[in-house]
């Protein structure tokens, strides 16, 4: 007997312990997740979802169920008094168990599917936030809709589900009732028509009635338990020998429960019906989008009628309950039908026959609903439009006064600089070089544009064993850094930043904490701090090791391992000696990952870019927030029906801790408020971003694409304009590469027209619709207060503006470019043509555009040549600072030769402004000044430096030239006739001359 008692507790023992191993497996996901927010700080974002539906699913669960239940109540009462059954006493205890637990799943089955569903829809309508502008319609704040309207549709079907519930409940419980119950009468078809089943009024005899009185709640109740009076009360009725004889009285005596059933589902279509009024603020069928004419002369009209008729239908449908009479019931949803038919037709018609004839006056003021609804959801109401009338009047001194421009046109570009990276900067074959992100800079005093590149290791290029991924190759390490005006005489980026450990040219830049464990590549797990060393970086022929000392991590403590060890699936990870107690794991490492685990409410920029500050590598992302909700704009794609956005939201994450900051950089903003509300503990006021962080700061290209986009259309506001669309407009075209593509958003740092510093900007040049000419420039500013502004230079229409792609036609057609393009692509090289940048600058345009020679062995890209076009000039030279020299006069383009470019050209416009200094001669010192002259010593130093280079471009070129010949001798083609190619016209550029002593 012991021993069986023994076997017994040990069996119960094993099974304790099976359903422990279960329940924590099955919840290791959600405790990893705790742990992993609990290490973020940020836990209350976790528990807000789990928190929000727990106290709303308990009462909505309970209240269901209650209602569940009361309502199966009244069914039994109804059964058992009407239909003269009775029940056994264990029968009906077994009967009102079945009912409670039938109540308490359906309840909550349904409360869940429901909490599951609107949780977020309840917290934004809780919490939801004016935008102080109202729709024109009807009158409601824009908030309604953006925060409410989602909810109230969401509410009103699951309201559908809750009938559906009672439906079922009523036919699982009359199953129940008639297996348990025991006949003892029935009513046969003669005595069932004396009885007259009444809606449930004022019943003295109500037991709840009784209790909870003439309150709110006893009349709640009383509805529901009350079952009907029979008039007049028969005798009792005879015995049946078949409850099958019995189902025309079943069936009446659940008239009021289907009373109410029907009453419910028709209210509910009414109100289906009142917020279908609202639906045609998003109306795609009229002229533009938005409620037109038809909509509210004829819909609107419709569904007016078919709120009054669902009403009508409720009230028809329990007096043909009562009278028993079919008619009343059906007339007023076939009327419905007929009426939603008809309506549909006479739309169609209308919309033909009444608006299109005289659209523009039908739909005038709908149109301008649109216009002024749209500009404001995408944050066009405020560009400032400025006149821009090129003048083409740009002398050497306005070139040296905008160096600041010069200085920073890039000629360098993303895909050539990350191949340049890669293949010189990644040191080992397992660091990669994922993106090249642009940013600005100060460098030797100057503000300057860089592109710049984090080191990452790419676990795809690492031994796959388990103690090298996840314990000894854990983090990429520092930057690289290059100007995007410079490159180095053989055409490649001019480095600031290189090699490893970073070395750095820049002195306001220094790296003090290069070690990556953050990035857009690191997707795999990593434990730190275990007796395994960490690799650091490659010193010559040996390796440099570390140890993590951030505030990253999970610790692995006994508990945590196991967790963890059954998440990752790794036997390894729980039976590694190398793990200590103090050893941490790092989780969620990709910053997109970390970004949507934390915050998948708000929208993501798909390029985060990589920043230095205090020493320290940081990742800045722009979020963005949007609604598919606000009355009467346009969206910007039919596809996900977003029609506002705005980049409300700077992130920054550490790249050695991992910790993640959410700044709210537009408190204007009502849907970033309402978040705030909801996440009280998540956001941070931009004022409290770091200052060295601000500098960084930059106005998202993916946020002003999409406004160009939309303002291509919606910067014209006068409404017979934008309804015969006589002022479209379409995004610039340029030929990249070597395909013609429509053109993107570029940064820059230029001093733009009227302001006296120059500043990071992006912009994007304007064509009329179906034509090249250019029509204007929209521009938008990242620099402290400026941030944010946008500025439209408009162009004079009744001017021809070469645009982007005539500047390109200009350039295929110039004999010399065309045929050393063609010398190229013949000599086995291949050429691409970099982005084309549009440069105002004082009252005159200029275009440039970089040139790319790669050898078709697979050498990387050269910058080889870089074109400028002004004023019907065009200039085709090996650098920047040449092409301005052939446009302007010698000696403007001579700041860019320097370390310090804008510093240099302000010098040299004062300089001439004194007459100091002419184009093409060298500047004269003051009498007496005790400088050098630098037409002495000085200027044959920097005439020898000239000739050094030119003469290494020639050995180049004669280089190319060899290999070109050598080709073609092998060549079987054809040879090509000596006076198509003169000797005199092979492109050899030797520049500069060595004064005679």
């Amino acid at each position: 007997m012991d021993k069986k008692r023994k076997g017994a507790k040990v069996r119960i023992a094993l099974c304790v312990l099976i359903l422990l191993v279960l329940l924590i497996y099955a919840l290791t996901g959600f405790l990893t997740d705790l742990l992993w927010f609990k290490e973020t700080g940020y836990v209350s974002v976790f528990l807000k979802e789990i928190m929000t539906k727990i106290k709303l699913g308990i009462p909505a669960a309970a209240l269901i169920a209650l209602l569940m239940w009361v309502f199966l109540s009244a069914l039994k009462k109804a059964f058992l008094s009407k239909g003269g059954y009775t029940l056994e006493a264990a029968d009906a205890k077994r009967l009102r168990k079945a009912g409670i637990a039938l109540s308490v799943v359906l309840g909550i089955v349904v409360s869940a599917g429901i909490i599951s569903r609107l949780w977020w829809e309840i917290l934004q309508f809780l919490n939801a936030t004016d935008f102080g502008i109202a729709d024109p319609l009807y009158g409601n704040d824009v908030g309604f809709y953006v925060f409410k309207l989602e909810f109230l549709e969401a509410l009103s079907a699951s309201a559908l589900s809750i009938i559906a519930a009672l439906l079922i409940a009523t036919l699982v419980y009359y199953a129940l009732l008639i297996n348990f119950v025991k006949s003892d009468g029935s009513l046969d078809d003669e005595e069932a028509d004396s009885y007259e089943y009444e809606i449930p009024g004022e019943d003295e005899d109500d037991p709840l009635r009784e209790m909870l009185g003439n309150t709110p709640a006893g009349k709640v109740i009383s509805l529901f338990t009350k079952g009907g009076a029979r008039k007049p009360q028969p005798a009792a009725p005879k015995p049946s020998k078949d409850l099958k004889q019995t189902g025309h009285a079943v069936l009446r005596v659940a008239g009021t429960q289907i009373a109410i059933l029907g009453v419910l589902g028709f209210l509910l279509l009414a109100a289906r019906f009142v917020l279908a009024r609202y639906s045609l603020l998003y109306s795609g069928t009229g002229v533009a989008y938005g409620a037109g004419y038809t909509d509210i002369n004829v819909t609107l009209n419709v569904y007016r009628i078919c709120i009054a008729l669902a009403i009508l239908s409720a009230v028809l449908f329990v007096y043909a309950l009562k009278t028993r009479k079919l008619m009343p019931g059906i007339i007023c949803p076939v009327l419905m039908a007929v009426v939603f038919g008809i309506g549909t037709l006479a739309a169609g018609a209308v919309q033909s026959l009444v608006v299109a004839p005289d659209e523009i006056n039908k739909e005038r003021t709908y149109l301008q609903y649109n216009i002024d609804y749209t500009r404001m959801a995408y944050d066009l109401q405020d560009i400032s439009i400025r006149d821009f009338v090129p003048q083409n009047t740009l002398t050497t001194q306005d070139v040296l006064e905008n160096m600041g421009t010069f200085s920073n046109v890039r000629i360098n570009d993303f895909e050539p600089a990350q191949q340049f990276y890669n293949q010189t900067q990644s040191i080992r074959t397992y660091y990669e070089f994922n993106d090249v992100d642009v940013d600005r800079y100060f460098v030797n005093g100057e503000y300057t544009q860089v592109f710049l590149s984090a080191r990452e290791i790419n676990q795809a290029r690492i031994e796959n064993q388990w103690l090298i991924r996840h314990l000894k190759y854990t983090h990429g390490y520092g930057i690289t850094l290059s100007r995007v005006d410079k490159v180095t005489s053989s055409g490649q980026p001019d480095m600031l930043i290189d090699s490893i450990p970073p070395v750095s040219e820049v002195p306001e830049i220094v790296i003090t904490q290069p070690e990556i464990y953050f990035g857009e590549s690191t997707n795999d797990y990593v434990i730190t701090n275990t007796s395994e060393q960490e690799f650091d970086y490659p010193s010559g022929e040996s390796n440099v090791y570390c140890t993590y000392e951030g505030t990253g991590g999970i610790k692995l403590n006994f508990f945590n391992r196991i967790l963890f060890a059954i998440r990752e699936q790794s036997l390894k990870m729980l039976v590694s000696t190398n793990i200590k107690s103090d050893s941490k794991i790092l989780i969620y490492r990709n910053i997109n990952d970390r970004l949507e685990k934390i915050a998948p409410f708000l929208m993501y920029d798909d390029d985060p870019y990589v920043v230095v500050a205090d020493g320290k590598v940081y990742w800045m992302i722009n979020a963005y927030t949007g609604s598919e909700y606000y009355p009467y704009s346009e969206p910007y794609d039919r596809k996900s029906d977003l029609n506002y956005i705005r980049n409300s939201v700077k992130v920054v994450i550490d790249a050695y801790n991992g910790d993640v900051n959410f700044y709210i950089c537009d408190e204007s903003d009502p849907v970033a408020a309402t978040l705030s509300k909801i996440y009280p503990k998540l956001f941070k006021d931009f004022a409290d971003m770091p200052a060295s962080l601000k500098e960084h700061v930059q106005y998202p290209n993916a946020m002003f694409a999409i406004q160009a986009d939309i303002f291509q259309k919606y910067h014209m506001t006068d409404v017979a304009v934008f309804y015969q669309n006589e002022d479209q407009w379409d995004i610039a075209r340029e030929s990249y590469g070597q395909t013609e593509m429509e053109m993107t958003p570029n940064y820059f740092i230029m001093k733009l027209p009227g302001e006296s510093e120059a500043e990071f900007v992006s912009s994007i040049p304007y064509t009329p619709r179906g034509k090249n000419n250019m029509t204007g420039i929209l521009t938008a500013r990242s620099d402290g207060a400026n941030y944010g502004q946008i500025i439209l230079y408009r162009m004079p229409k009744d001017r021809i503006i070469y645009g982007p792609a005539q500047i390109e036609a200009q350039i295929n057609q110039d004999v010399e470019i065309s045929k050393e393009f063609s010398l190229w692509n013949n000599s086995g090289s291949t050429y691409s043509r970099g982005n084309l940048y549009v440069l105002p600058v004082e009252g005159s345009l200029l275009y440039a555009e970089p040139i790319y020679l790669e050898a078709s062995s697979g050498s990387l890209p050269e910058v080889k040549r870089v074109i400028m076009y002004y004023g019907e000039k065009l200039a085709y030279k090996s650098t920047l600072a040449e092409c301005l020299d052939a446009l302007f006069g010698e000696g403007a383009g001579s700041p860019l030769n320097t370390a310090n470019p804008i510093e240099e050209g302000r010098l040299l416009a004062e300089a001439m402004e004194k007459g100091e200094f002419t184009p093409g001669k060298p500047p004269q010192t003051q009498p007496g000044s005790d400088i050098a002259d630098p037409g002495e010593n000085a200027g044959r130093d920097e005439y020898l430096e000239k000739a050094a280079e030119a003469y290494d471009k020639a050995l180049e070129y004669l280089q190319q030239m060899k290999e070109y010949l050598d080709k073609a001798n092998h060549a079987p083609v054809e040879e090509v006739p000596e006076e198509e190619v003169p000797a005199e016209e092979v492109p050899v550029d030797v520049t500069g001359e060595v004064p005679a002593d």
